[in-house]
């Protein structure tokens, strides 16, 4: 039997478990994540979360997807993870660093109850991201040729690897048939998260997410930043951003040093136990 939180960042989901106050047995926990995050036979979750204790930060954070594959990093669950550590009574204040696979990350709480996360710098370079090609160059505003059209696309790495595509009608992309074919896209080893971003006004940006490992999902954090440096980037938008998503909206900072800084909330679904 297993304790968990069910927590959620504008719809994307997750199953939180807190292994400080409740220790795991020793499983498999790529099969773990696959046997929770499933929606007709778990729990149902875009992804497992654990929270242990870190080895540079006082905390750490684990995603698994749910293929079962461990995610280096997820900005939504990041905050989900920051309110679990603040319901579970962790918190000494309003701030605190978290370890990821993706290095260390600040987060704090603001006086409206958001969570506001540093997500450190954007990476830019092909061997940053995980691409082919020359390892210092970028891929910047690159024709895409997908089975819907051509489109500009951009690579940005916030941790783990994004392509983002500016379109016109976000809406009308067929996801579930695209999104595939470019999550496995050859310039890509390990896959890619795939996101659709139409420009709203310069403030303002939709984006629409195929996750690695995960498929259609109602937001991705990770995405959100790396969607807004790639407009930033393109000249699309300024460097402060609202990026709506079907889940709700994130507020996205692309500082002048590189930097971004991701605000938005998180909430407690329900809590239970699992029984495998």
């Amino acid at each position: 039997m297993i304790r968990f939180t069910k927590m959620q960042g504008i719809g994307n989901d997750f199953v939180m478990v807190d292994t400080l106050t409740n220790p795991l047995p020793d499983l498999d926990l790529a099969d773990l994540a696959r046997r929770t995050n499933d929606r007709k036979f778990g729990i149902g979750a875009d992804g497992l979360i654990l929270l242990e204790s870190g080895e540079t930060a006082p905390f750490r954070m684990r995603m698994f997807n749910p293929d079962g594959s461990e995610s280096e990093m997820c900005g939504n669950g990041i905050r989900c993870f920051a309110q679990l550590l603040k319901d579970h009574g962790h918190l000494q204040d309003e701030s605190v660093d978290v370890e990821t696979g993706a290095g260390t990350l600040h987060l704090e709480f603001t006086d409206s109850g958001l969570v506001r996360v540093d997500m450190g710098k954007a990476r830019l370079t092909r061997g940053e991201i995980g691409m082919l090609g020359s390892e210092s160059q970028r891929f910047e505003e690159q024709p895409i040729e997908t089975m819907v059209g051509v489109f500009p696309g951009t690579a940005v790495s916030m941790g783990n690897p994004h392509l983002v595509l500016f379109v016109p009608d976000a809406e009308s992309i067929p996801l579930a048939a695209v999104g595939p074919e470019l999550e496995h896209h050859p310039l890509f080893p390990k896959r890619t998260n795939v996101h659709f971003i139409q420009v709203l006004d310069r403030k303002t940006l939709i984006q629409k997410t195929w996750e690695r490992g995960a498929g259609i999902t109602l937001a991705c954090g990770t995405g959100a930043c790396a969607s807004a440096v790639a407009a930033a980037l393109t000249g699309r938008s300024d460097r402060y951003v609202e990026m709506q998503l079907p889940g709700g909206s994130l507020w996205i900072d692309y500082q002048e040093d590189g930097t971004v800084i991701m605000t938005g909330p998180a909430k407690t679904v329900f809590e239970g136990e699992f029984h495998f």
